[in-house]
């Protein structure tokens, strides 16, 4: 099984070159067209979602090996970045991550942060966590 993240935005965003060594890469890698369209009805309240594939999700706990969350922490201040640069103020974007197959199921948690002003060693988003970051 694979630990897929997705995000879901208001407006549409280019996706990135399949090819690319980028470490956050917006477009299909784990899911298929039916996991996509499973966790954009349950999870999501966007018109927009897209796999963010880093080839493992973001999972940051206390519960998740060191090497895991340090990856983990740079995958999500580099996806920060990302949808930074296209948000307008008062935007936001929502964040999810999730075995394969279980897009569906319900969601362990609520998140909500603005972006780029939290700390990213004081936070928690262990799978089946739901965030919402606001610009």
């Amino acid at each position: 099984m694979s630990l897929a993240g997705y995000i879901g935005c208001n407006i549409e965003i280019p996706l990135s070159d399949p090819d690319s060594n980028d470490l956050i890469i917006i477009g299909n890698c784990f899911s298929s067209k039916f996991e996509r369209q499973n966790v954009k009805k349950y999870q999501f309240t966007t018109p927009y979602v897209y796999e963010i594939s880093s080839d493992w999700g973001i999972e940051i706990s206390k519960s998740t090996n060191t090497s895991t969350s340090i990856e983990s922490k740079k995958k999500l201040i580099k996806l920060c970045e990302i949808m930074d640069s296209y948000l307008e103020k008062g935007d936001f974007f929502e964040h999810y991550t999730c075995w394969i197959g279980e897009e569906r199921e319900e969601r362990s948690s609520n998140l909500t942060l603005k972006l780029n002003e939290f700390d990213i060693d004081q936070i928690e988003m262990p799978e089946k966590t739901f965030v919402r970051f606001e610009k």
